[in-house]
């Protein structure tokens, strides 16, 4: 059962909060701002966008006669690129503009809403339904592309699903709220991918055995929190996820080893698609960054 707040995090300016964006006329991307303080001198935010992927810092931020502008700056082959974020508010959404200062490209036009209090709680008192095999050894059935007008880049051979590193992101077609998913996946060497929880939370996929664990490694929910420990086995070997989502809790199992334990989700990951983070969402493999194989994939909705 689905249980949340119909307003977001209570905030000090009308700016402040959390902020789930979605981009006008691009349903293959999503995009997360938080902000404290906005308006002072001490403000600070971070952001989470298609562009950046990662959670940043906001660089600068300012509102000005009920204006928000915030933005970023780094160099690209020695030139300073400057990214900038307008927006107002209008009822309860924040609606703004994305635009490359200097560029002849449009503004890319979105609408944020207020973060979702999320109440359902991994407390044991959800049960297991019935197991779905999301994949059939067969064929791509039950998924489609994130991005229908790109090569396909997936196959099945010898009952394994396989990308070939190029790949469209795939998404299933039913969509889940609270559950426990079983995956089996096997990397090339220096390849890299994700699972996608509700099309809104990435748990990495990553070729980095030996390394010390980190936000962006295999294990972790990517960029937001950090596994306890490497448990990752050498690229070409088979390795396994055993994920549990209730709400915004997360646990995750890789190769047998509790890395996560009931992590609270803060908000969005760059892979995310869609933002309606209080809504049951599909499940995501990424494709698009290496090579990667899938041989089980079992989703075990949890239900009171």
């Amino acid at each position: 059962m689905l249980l949340l707040s119909a307003t977001g995090l209570a905030a000090s300016s009308p700016f402040d909060g959390r902020w789930d964006i979605t981009i006008r006329g691009d349903t293959s991307h999503a995009w997360w701002l938080s902000l404290e303080g906005a308006g002072t001198p001490h403000a600070k935010g971070t952001f989470i966008s298609d562009h950046f992927g990662d959670l940043n810092k906001i660089d600068e931020i300012s509102v000005n006669n009920g204006a928000l502008t915030f933005g970023f700056r780094h160099k690209e082959d020695g030139v300073e690129i400057h990214n900038v974020y307008s927006a107002h508010l209008r009822g309860d959404q924040l609606v703004g503009t994305a635009h490359r200062e200097g560029s002849p490209e449009p503004a890319q036009e979105w609408t944020g809403v207020r973060a979702p209090v999320i109440r359902d709680k991994d407390d044991g008192s959800w049960r297991e339904s019935q197991p779905i095999e999301l994949f059939n050894h067969k064929d791509s059935a039950g998924w489609k592309s994130l991005t229908p007008d790109k090569p396909f880049g997936w196959m099945v051979e010898d009952g394994i699903l396989k990308s070939t590193g190029g790949a469209s992101n795939l998404i299933s077609e039913r969509s889940f709220w609270n559950f426990k998913l079983h995956v089996e996946f096997r990397l090339a060497p220096h390849s890299n991918s994700g699972i996608g929880l509700r099309a809104r939370y990435e748990v990495q996929i990553l070729d980095d055995y030996g390394k010390p664990p980190n936000t962006h490694g295999n294990g972790a929910l990517y960029s937001r929190i950090l596994p306890t420990e490497n448990a990752s086995k050498p690229a070409g070997s088979w390795q396994t996820y055993d994920i549990r989502l209730v709400g915004r809790q997360v646990t995750v199992v890789l190769n047998g080893k509790t890395v996560i334990d009931k992590g609270e989700i803060e908000g969005l990951t760059a892979i995310a698609s869609d933002a309606n983070e209080g809504k049951p969402g599909p499940l995501m493999l990424q494709g698009d960054h290496g090579p990667v194989e899938f041989r089980e994939i079992v989703l075990t909705p949890l239900v009171k």
